[in-house]
């Protein structure tokens, strides 16, 4: 499948060509032949609530603010009401800190649960759970050429997992219209740099579709689902607790999309022909 030639309707887009993001080593293939290969970049990022530390997550290094901003909303450390007076990165200290007009109510409580993000261990606080209590996601329809569209376009668009492999990607869309693709190493990193981006810049989720290429796991139905996003889908598979938060709070769940194939384990009413 030849790849996309014009990424013009994304907001923001992969840059699989950007500084810092892989390098280049030397590979010994399985004949003998040695052969150049890229391989992605992890560093470590600290996020700080004002004062205080809260977690070191291995990223990749793109949009280090909008990952910071979008880890503290999901984990429940930031309430949607909470103003926040500035989100500074530090390249040299490799350090974001989100501060807030008032300290917020989370600082105290949380200065004993840090926990190292990534791929494979995701933080999962009391505080995301408690979120859910009450939550009423819209109830917007979905029509299935979209989501033959999307994953189309989504599989066809030049990204870091194209170039380099070994990384996760978070789409935002609308309709069948992909608007914000992040990528990095941990699938927990890439929604909440989404989910900082929205949170940036007051984008609602009533309307709109979260895509993943990772499993479908609780800690991403909640999110989704905290993002205020009725429908999360992904090319890959689910896990059973997943599907029962997402049976809880009225998700749609689609997994295994892939061409014209897809399951739904979770809200197929909101899926229309």
């Amino acid at each position: 499948m030849a790849l996309l030639s014009d990424v013009s309707e994304y907001i923001i887009a992969p840059n699989p060509d950007a500084p810092g993001l892989a390098r280049t080593v030397q590979a010994v293939a399985a004949d003998g032949t040695s052969r150049e290969v890229r391989v992605v970049e992890e560093r470590p990022l600290t996020i700080y609530l004002n004062s205080r530390e809260i977690v070191t997550a291995m990223t990749i290094g793109d949009h280090p603010e909008y990952l910071a901003l979008g880890f503290l909303s999901n984990q429940g450390m930031l309430a949607p009401n909470d103003k926040i007076t500035g989100v500074d990165y530090d390249a040299e200290v490799a350090a974001v800190v989100v501060r807030t007009a008032v300290e917020t109510s989370h600082e105290a409580k949380l200065a004993k649960k840090t926990r190292t993000s990534g791929c494979a261990v995701g933080t999962v606080f009391g505080d995301m759970m408690e979120g859910l209590e009450g939550l009423e996601l819209p109830k917007a329809d979905i029509r299935q050429e979209w989501l033959y569209t999307l994953s189309e376009k989504i599989n066809r668009t030049p990204s870091l997992y194209l170039a380099a492999g070994a990384i996760h990607g978070t789409i935002l869309c609308q309709a069948d219209r992909p608007l914000v693709y992040m990528e990095d190493v941990g699938r927990h990193n890439a929604v909440d740099k989404v989910a900082g981006w929205m949170r940036s810049e007051a984008v609602s989720g009533a309307d709109k579709i979260l895509y993943t290429t990772g499993r479908l796991t609780s800690e991403m139905v909640i999110k989704c689902a905290l993002m205020g996003i009725p429908v999360l889908v992904s090319r890959s598979g689910f896990t059973a607790w997943g599907v029962e938060i997402a049976q809880q709070v009225g998700l749609t769940l689609i997994g295994r999309a892939k061409g014209k194939r897809y399951e739904c384990l979770s809200g197929a009413q909101r899926i229309v022909s």
